[in-house]
Parts: structure tokens; C-alpha cells; sequence
């Protein structure tokens, strides 16, 4: 599974490090060290943090955070649920406050490997989005 230090966790929210340190200091988001003593956050414990804040309405409204933008609708965030079916997928994206829904053949998240907790590029571009791995 896949882990994000503090800083990588705070750009996927759209929150500034300093926001995303104290939310885990505070035990609102599960931290552990890593074999480099670094804090990360465990992706599965990140995308459900993430669905959290979204629904709280918290992210991208204290002082001290960034502004959440699009640049060129590119979503970059944090896969948060894949629904497989015989054909067809659903993957949801948490890119900051937006949750974004794609749907796209089953043989294309095989084939991208895309998992709950990893990170994932939304790119829109009218009524259809894209996902990148990133």
C-alpha cells in the first residue's frame, strides 16, 4: 500500500503542511514512521480522511491554506473508491474539496493498477474525465 509523507498529504487535500501536521498531531488522521523515520499517512487512511474533510466542508477554507485550483482541469488528488464491474468501472477521485466520478472500462484500472489510497490525476475536458496515474 502505498504511504504519503505529511507534505505530499497536504497538497492532495489542499492544505499547507503546517494544517496537515497538526490535524495528525491532533489524531484526526493515523500517522507512522517510515523506514527513514519520516511520518507518512497509509493511503487507505488518507483517502477516507480525505472523503471526511469533503464532506465537513474543511478543506480550502482556513487562513493559513493554499487555494485549491485547476490548472488546465487537471484534478490531481487521491483515488477514494472503485466500484469493478463485468465491464465497466467507477473510480472516485478526492481532489481537494472536489469528488470527481469517472467511469471507464474495467480493463483500463487493470491496466493503470489503480488502488484505493494512490494518488490519481483527474483530467476533464467537457462531460468526460480522464484518469492518469500518477
Amino acid at each position: 500500500m502505498q504511504s504519503y509523507t505529511i507534505g505530499q498529504a497536504a497538497r492532495l487535500l489542499g492544505v499547507s503542511p503546517d494544517t496537515a501536521r497538526r490535524w495528525a498531531d491532533a489524531g484526526r488522521v493515523t500517522t507512522h514512521r517510515d523506514d527513514s523515520g519520516r511520518r507518512v499517512i497509509d493511503g487507505r487512511d488518507l483517502a477516507a480522511f480525505s472523503v471526511e474533510l469533503a464532506q465537513n466542508g474543511t478543506t480550502g477554507t482556513g487562513e493559513d491554506e493554499t487555494p485549491h485550483t485547476s490548472v488546465r482541469n487537471a484534478f490531481p488528488g487521491i483515488v477514494t473508491a472503485i466500484k469493478l464491474g463485468d465491464v465497466a468501472a467507477q473510480v472516485e477521485i478526492q481532489a481537494g474539496p472536489h469528488r470527481l466520478v469517472s467511469l471507464l472500462t474495467r480493463e483500463a484500472v487493470e491496466e493503470l493498477g489503480l488502488e484505493v489510497g494512490m494518488r490519481a490525476t483527474a483530467r476533464v475536458k467537457s462531460t468526460s474525465v480522464h484518469i492518469d496515474r500518477t
